[in-house]
């Protein structure tokens, strides 16, 4: 998008965004005088300024279930058995049993083929006049499956019995009695795992399905890695079609990803790692989010979202864990192993195909290096007793290796200079709606020769202001976005639960709020799309 045209674009939102604020205040009360508004605006090319290419974006986290239950297919939850991972009891939430103590015993044990996910589940049918509808489990999904009609759906389950045992996979209505889609499979017998593939075609629509796994004679069968994908995922590449058209709307020119606090973890055992969200999806052994509380499988990956990225024809910005979390960090002179394995994060994007993590990308179908040259060190961590020396760290050592990387601070440079060096540095405001236009000085005495700003993460305290003063907010929000054209920027979106929550005059409709913590206007499950400003 030119730079003429942007700005064109936005001078007309604004002038929109004003002639409709005034049309909302007249309709809320009656006026006894009419009163006249003008606006005049002057669009003359010689007062334009450049607005750089990468102005507008998208923010991207893995938090109220954005990418895992959101924008990633996958409608299994907790599909290896391995919930709650190495530091705590795994557990097969949300999996529960069909049939009672006396027909069917289910359990896990440490027996799978996966060697970094060696849960697997052990299910033992016990009755030799089992109920008509068979026992077994089921999994819910994330709030319950969105099977539509005619739609043809993916499964794949790895599975070994010592005895040939014959089952039932289907997808049924919350309480099972409603049959969606259903086939029979067979299990061989023999002490080698195998992998199962079934298509199921639905019959039916139902927003809140769920996967059953049955049987109706005795036997013993160990299952592991059970995933269920919808078969027109985006490109195949395992995103939600219907929702990566709508960021392709957006057209963000960069995506900041994959957090956030989800980056940090409460602590750093939790912390999101890249080499184990990468390889086969069956041997990824996901992590425990412990900054927003639940597991994901981390099918979505350092990968996906390299991937993601370039769907959208957005650059990459990846924001990496500097070895601090919000209750413990690494000090610096022990930091030199998360050094190398971000140089080995860089070396999987960019490195060749004969390199040695450019050909563990090569392997996944991406031979061509993703064009990554930004990195933000950390997240919200400049506070941090170690944050400025392992920052250096990583500076240096990226310096050296990618001279052309633009790196990040998470240190706020509006008010004064950095004492570190850095191309840009974060800036994230956390205020309510009507403090913005107080913000408008922010930057006036920010150097243009300094560091640029990433304005990465703008969240209101207000909750419900959109029901109350939707027309003020957004012209608030619209007007503070307006004060940082004088500067060179970049201006971020940001998720939850996939929707993103500012959209900076990119689109209208995407002037809203919409809580991590608390609330979200719309939200991607089971496809809740299109309310009001969202």
């Amino acid at each position: 998008m030119g730079s003429k045209e942007t700005l064109c674009r936005i001078r007309t939102i604004l002038c929109l965004l004003l002639l409709f604020c005034v049309s909302c205040k007249c309709s809320a009360s009656e006026f006894e005088i009419t009163q006249v508004a003008r606006l005049g605006v002057d669009a003359s090319s010689h007062l334009a300024r450049k607005i750089p290419d990468t102005l507008f974006g998208i923010f991207f986290e893995e938090i109220n279930h954005a990418g895992a239950g959101g924008i990633w297919a996958e409608l299994v939850s907790n599909r290896g058995f391995e919930a709650g991972g190495p530091h705590t009891p795994s557990n097969i939430e949300p999996w529960s049993i069909i049939g009672d103590d006396s027909s069917i015993f289910v359990g896990t044990d440490r027996t799978s083929c996966f060697r970094r996910n060696k849960v697997a589940l052990r299910m033992e049918v016990l009755c030799d006049n089992c109920p008509v509808g068979g026992v077994g489990i089921y999994n819910p999904g994330f709030w319950g499956m969105n099977i539509e009609d005619g739609k043809t759906y993916n499964l794949v389950m790895h599975a070994k019995s010592p005895e040939m045992i014959e089952m039932t996979v289907s997808l049924t209505s919350s309480d099972g009695l409603r049959v969606l889609a259903s086939a029979a499979i067979r299990v061989p017998g023999g002490s080698n795992w195998i992998k199962l593939d079934q298509k199921l075609v639905a019959q039916g629509t139902d927003r809140t399905s769920r996967l059953q796994i049955t049987a109706k004679t005795k036997g013993v069968v160990w299952l592991d890695q059970v995933s269920l994908m919808p078969s027109d995922t985006y490109k195949g590449h395992g995103f939600r079609t219907e929702l990566i058209s709508m960021l392709l709307d957006l057209k963000p020119r960069f995506l900041r990803f994959p957090g956030g606090c989800f980056v940090e973890g409460s602590w750093l055992r939790n912390a999101f790692r890249w080499r184990d969200s990468i390889g086969p999806w069956e041997e990824r052994p996901g992590h425990y989010g412990d900054v927003w509380n639940y597991w994901t499988d981390d099918g979505l990956g350092y990968y996906e979202f390299l991937q993601l990225s370039e769907v959208l024809g957005a650059a990459p910005v990846w924001v990496f864990n500097n070895g601090i979390s919000h209750h413990d960090e690494v000090d610096t002179t022990a930091i030199a192993p998360f050094v190398k394995d971000i140089l080995d994060s860089l070396e999987f994007a960019r490195g060749s195909a004969e390199s040695t993590w450019g050909s563990v990308r090569a392997a996944m179908g991406h031979p061509e290096p993703f064009p990554v040259k930004y990195v933000a060190i950390g997240n919200e961590d400049c506070g941090k007793e170690n944050y400025r020396g392992n920052y250096l760290k990583f500076y240096n050592a990226i310096r050296e290796a990618y001279p052309d990387i633009q790196m990040i601070s998470n240190c706020d440079g509006s008010s004064g200079p950095l004492d570190h060096p850095a191309d840009l540095y974060d800036f994230h405001v956390y205020t309510g709606s009507r403090a913005l236009f107080s913000m408008k000085n922010t930057f006036d005495n920010t150097s243009r020769s300094g560091p640029k700003v990433c304005l990465s993460c703008h969240c209101f305290a207000d909750l419900f202001m959109l029901q109350k003063d939707a027309c003020e907010t957004a012209l608030q929000r619209l007007l503070f976005s307006w004060y940082y054209l004088s500067y060179e920027f970049t201006t971020c979106s940001y998720f939850s639960r996939g929707i993103p929550r500012i959209a900076y005059l990119v689109d209208v409709r995407l002037l809203c709020i919409a809580s991590s913590w608390l609330a979200t206007l719309s939200i991607f499950v089971n496809l809740i799309l299109g309310a009001g400003f969202c």
